[in-house]
This record gives structure tokens, C-alpha cells and sequence, in this order.
């Protein structure tokens, strides 16, 4: 992913975002569907690190999960 897009990212994901995620086919993700937290960055790869409210910290990542800001 291009530094641009990376930036992108991060000015629409914000620390202090919230997020609730619709479905992650993740064997462990799958587990967060319907789950909200909040962002706590963009990191360089573009993945979105989230704080999920039930405790998980797994990241989003563009193109292969789906999620929506609350």
C-alpha cells in the first residue's frame, strides 16, 4: 500500500474512532462479528489497530474485512 493511501486511512481513521465490525473470516475474528471498539491507529502497512470493547485487539484490514464507523 502507497504512503498516500496509508494517509488517507489514517485521516478518516483517527485514534478515538469507533468501529463496529460486520464480519471477519478470521478463525478468531469471527468470534468479534457484530463487535464495536476503537481505533487506536493506522500503522505504516496500513493495517487499522482497534481495541475491541470486549477486550481483543485484533487489526482490520482494508479489502478483506468488513466494518463500518459508528
Amino acid at each position: 500500500m502507497d504512503i498516500e493511501k496509508i494517509e488517507e486511512l489514517r485521516a478518516l481513521y483517527k485514534p478515538g474512532t469507533r468501529i463496529k465490525l460486520i464480519h471477519m473470516d478470521d478463525k478468531w475474528g469471527c468470534r468479534l462479528d457484530g463487535s464495536m471498539g476503537t481505533v487506536e491507529k493506522v500503522d505504516d502497512a496500513g493495517t487499522i489497530h482497534v481495541h475491541w470493547d470486549m477486550g481483543s485487539s485484533l487489526g482490520l484490514l482494508i479489502g478483506e474485512d468488513e466494518f463500518e464507523i459508528i
